[in-house]
């Protein structure tokens, strides 16, 4: 099994972090990385089973959003590269906040799981992307 593990310090509460995230359908915080987002059937973004595609290139399904924990867990259906539907099984993220008490920030901790005969590749691939997000949402406050 390979693993992606990304973490950052954003200088926001939790509260506000949260709800800049948790919206599944709403990246628009990413500017410069998601370029694109389509939604695709009429379940909402907050509710698992939401759809997405982003950048016409990453297929993606939400599985889990908890508020009361601010985390969410999705699956990667199909992707481009590395993480097309094939080469890599069982791709699944998770992003998960905690409070970071002494400054009234928010520790933000992006991981993924996945089989794949070649898990350099899909790590290679993938962390760099979730660096581009963590720095992304870190730019949005």
């Amino acid at each position: 099994m390979g693993t992606c593990y990304n973490t950052a310090v954003v200088n926001a509460p939790i509260e506000d972090v949260w709800a800049k995230i948790k919206d599944f359908h709403d990246l628009s915080w990413a500017e410069g990385v998601v370029e694109k987002v389509d939604t695709i059937g009429d379940t909402p973004g907050t509710v698992p089973g939401a759809k997405r595609i982003l950048n016409d290139s990453f297929h993606e399904t939400l599985l889990s959003v908890e508020d009361d924990s601010c985390s969410l867990c999705y699956s990667i259906d199909d992707g481009p590269g590395p993480v097309a539907r094939g080469l890599v099984n069982n791709c699944i993220g998770v992003v998960r906040l905690a409070p970071v008490t002494d400054a009234d920030g928010t520790f933000v901790e992006w991981s993924s799981s996945f089989k794949s005969d070649d898990t350099e590749a899909v790590t290679k691939f993938c962390d760099p992307i979730y660096q581009g997000l963590l720095q992304a949402l870190k730019s949005s406050f």
